[in-house]
């Protein structure tokens, strides 16, 4: 050793540590910087002297020279003492031993941090790993596997066991702490295993940086908690809360279902679908069962984390296949939740081409909860794990029964919803009339949607009303509110339309009455639901004869009017209020209506699908039935188009369109006379009639006409006055109308035996299929209804 023992070779004593050699006589024949660091004397101070004038206390050497090893307090050049701890070695030359010495507190600290290392490696409750600035495993006591977690053998990385996400969140927290020196406590890392034995788990991470003498960064340690079984629990509460908010919102049972496979996909399961009785699917209560055989399941939602859905698993819409009676089956029906493996299910179901469709290829752990409630199985929900490699436990079958079980209630909900709402809605078609309508001059098609949100349907409803003399009543309306009572409310406002229609009054006083009507239902109705008995109605009646159409509303929007030309436009007029209301006139609007023209009828229900302001979806339907081209289109395809909207989402109410297109009548199949108030002109009357049928060629019809005409003329001339007017309307029947200036009402009566007069109606009635009467400006007009002979 020189004069200076570190600059020896690599295997000196590291620099901290003082050194020096003396001989058998305790002169000192070496001397480190070390040592004259802390005793504050140079080497030439101290070399070829005696190591004993360097003691503070004289009795510290009673035998003339130290002991072997101890504590000492030393005299330092400064004048201060320092007290250390040595040790002496002996070297191969027995003439000279190697003192050690370090400042006694550096050594206690030195001799703390050893018991400290040595308590955490000593430990498994509390994960030690020591890195270096590579951040690879230099000490550790987690490599033995006692441990909960992966594996991290010395000389290991992260990414050696971990998943590469999870291993590049921790090293980029692991390699801040080393380039900032600025620790992190209580982090929580999610840690996935990237070799056996695999698994997930959830631990709190603490990392302070190491450094040397200098302050030179030499690596971190990392302190680890075992936080999975907190972490499992709050993951669980978290989807046991999103599965409380999100299943059951909907009265859509196939939503309902879905809503039940997102929330366990991928949170808690990686497949999972949700089997629902078909009869439940239907509203009906599905039958109770038990043991094995065809349970009448069908698959109704799925989910997988990997999307799409495997091929060889059963598809959405399937019927489940039946299954043997195994125990797993009986405690799904008895209302308990099961959990299973892939290999007991291959036991009991023993068809490979069953467990295809049951389990998915790498599927290893399972768990199925019935859907129970109210006493009923209404299906099951089922899910697998995958990729995750922990099995389902006790505590994840305990959350799927609740789930289910709330989940069970929405899906009850959503099949009494399904079965009342298509009772609603059947009542409501059963009480609408036949989507279409043709004649010869006018060819009708009606829609009826029920709104696809909401929990009823409406009162909403259309007719095509056949009216004599080829004329045609066209009516659509809207009962205030929703439900059944809306449903009869329409049925009965509709009944009374046809009665009131087939008295031939015109559209403003049609709504007259119906009006009336509507404020008699109300004070029927219960003191709290007065005030919603209410409706709007439009009604039009087309003459093809005359091409015009009249029309009057009540609180209604007005309809569409498409001509031949192209032009399209809502009908300007005046509507009245609402019905139910009272007191206020209606206003009859006259259009003209050549053929081929298209009339628009609709509910606000249909506006609804296109806006929420009345005044722009009235311009988007317009310009919708405008790039439509009515005039030539097929009406179905045009009602549908009117009832898609907008799109912008599922409509909130129903809705009733009636599309209406007119034909030609032909100028030969209409005959108009009018004749004087003058007893001789009945016979002229008779002849003009009776020729116009042979020039038709319908001359076996003539014999009846004859003494229809004869009947009725005379009437208008002995009791009206003239002038007479006399119309012929040749269809698929044939049309006798007799016009008088007189408003008095018709009446048929049974003549008695002394009587001259009281059978010409009588007769008329007998002679012909229907008759009747209606009222215009001035007069009426009696009808004639024959069929043609053959």
């Amino acid at each position: 050793m020189g004069t200076n023992a570190d600059d020896a070779s690599e295997g000196a004593p590291p620099p901290q540590v003082a050194a020096a050699l003396v001989d058998r006589r305790g002169v000192v024949l070496g001397w480190s910087r070390a040592a004259e660091q802390l005793v504050e004397r140079p080497a030439a101070e101290v070399l070829r002297r005696s190591v004993l004038r360097l003691l503070a206390d004289r009795d510290a050497a009673p035998a003339g020279r130290p002991p072997d090893h101890g504590t000492t307090r030393l005299r330092c050049g400064s004048g201060k003492t320092v007290t250390v701890r040595y040790r002496t070695d002996g070297l191969r030359n027995p003439e000279l031993s190697l003192i050690l010495a370090v400042d006694a507190d550096r050594a206690a600290e030195a001799e703390w941090g050893a018991a400290l290392t040595e308590a955490l490696l000593g430990q498994e409750r509390v994960g030690f790993v020591l890195r270096d600035t590579d951040l690879a495993v230099v000490r550790t006591n987690l490599a033995r596997g006692a441990h909960v977690g992966p594996s991290l053998p010395v000389g290991s990385r992260l990414p050696d066991v971990m998943h590469p996400a999870d291993a590049a969140d921790a090293e980029a927290g692991l390699r801040g702490v080393l380039e900032t020196g600025v620790p992190f406590a209580g982090h929580e890392q999610r840690v996935r295993s990237a070799r056996p034995p695999y698994g997930e788990w959830s631990f709190s991470v603490s990392a302070v940086r190491t450094q040397d003498a200098q302050g030179r960064p030499t690596g971190v340690a990392v302190l680890l908690t075992d936080a999975t079984k907190h972490w499992r629990a709050e993951r669980r509460r978290e989807l046991r809360h999103r599965a409380s908010a999100g299943i059951g919102s909907t009265l859509d049972i196939g939503r309902t279902a879905q809503d039940v496979v997102d929330a366990l996909v991928p949170d808690f399961a990686d497949i999972a679908w949700v089997d629902l009785a078909d009869a439940a699917l239907a509203g009906e209560e599905p039958p109770k069962t038990f043991g094995g055989g065809d349970l009448h399941l069908r698959r109704t939602a799925v989910r997988s984390a990997k999307e799409p859905w495997p091929s060889g698993l059963l598809p959405p819409g399937a019927p489940v296949p039946p299954f043997p009676d195994l125990a797993m089956v009986r405690e799904l029906q008895e209302g308990r939740t099961i959990v299973t493996d892939r290999e007991t299910l291959r036991r009991g179901l023993r068809d490979p081409d069953h467990l295809r469709l049951a389990a998915p290829e790498d599927g290893h752990s399972m768990i199925a909860a019935p859907l129970f409630a109210r006493g009923l199985v209404l299906g099951l929900v089922a899910g697998w794990r995958t990729d995750r490699p922990e099995p389902f436990e006790e505590e994840d079958a305990t959350l799927l029964a609740e789930i289910a079980s709330h989940a069970a209630l929405g899906v009850d909900n959503a099949r009494r919803y399904t079965r009342e709402h298509r009772a609603a809605v059947t009542l409501q078609r059963r009480l609408l009339p036949q989507a279409g309508t043709s004649t010869r001059v006018m060819e009708t098609t009606g829609v009826y949607v029920p709104a696809e949100v909401g929990a009823e349907v409406g009162g909403d409803w259309f007719d095509a009303i056949k009216l004599p003399s080829l004329r045609t009543a066209l009516v659509v309306g809207d009962v205030t509110g929703h439900g059944l009572h809306a449903t009869a409310t329409m049925g009965r406002l509709r009944t009374a339309v046809q009665t009131l229609a087939d008295l031939e009054l015109s559209p403003d006083e049609l709504l007259t009455h119906l009006d009336d009507l509507v404020s008699r239902l109300a004070g029927e109705a219960d003191p709290a639901q007065r005030d919603v008995v209410g409706a709007t109605c439009l009604v039009a009646v087309h003459d093809p004869v005359a091409g015009r159409c009249t029309m009057a509303a009540a609180g209604h929007p007005p309809p569409l009017l498409a001509l031949p030309d192209g032009r399209v436009a809502p009908v300007t007029m005046r509507p009245g209020p609402p019905l139910g209301v009272g007191g206020l006139p209606f206003e009859a609007t006259i259009v003209d209506m050549p053929p081929d023209s298209v009339l628009v009828l609709y509910t606000d229900g249909l506006l609804q699908r296109y806006g929420v302001d009345v005044g722009d979806p009235i311009r988007e339907v317009t310009d919708l039935l405008t790039r439509l081209r009515p005039s030539g289109g097929d009406l179905a395809e045009i009602a549908q188009a009117l009832m898609t909207g907008s799109g912008a989402g599922p409509p909130r109410d129903d809705a009733a369109v009636l599309v209406a297109r007119t034909a030609s009548l032909g100028e030969d199949s209409v005959a108009h006379w009018e004749f004087p108030a003058d007893p001789r002109a009945v016979a002229s009357a008779r002849e003009t009639a009776t020729g116009k049928l042979a020039e038709w060629g319908l001359e076996g019809n003539a014999f009846v006409t004859e003494l229809i005409v004869s009947e009725l003329v005379t009437n208008a001339v002995r009791y009206a006055g003239g002038p007479v007017g006399l119309r012929l309307i040749r269809d698929e029947a044939l049309f006798c109308e007799v016009t008088d200036p007189s408003n008095t009402q018709p009446r048929m009566r049974r003549a008695r035996i002394s009587d001259e007069g009281g059978r010409g109606l009588f007769l008329v009635a007998q002679l012909s299929r229907r008759w009747g009467s209606r009222y215009g400006q001035t007069g009426k007009t009696i009808w004639v209804e024959q069929e043609l002979s053959a």
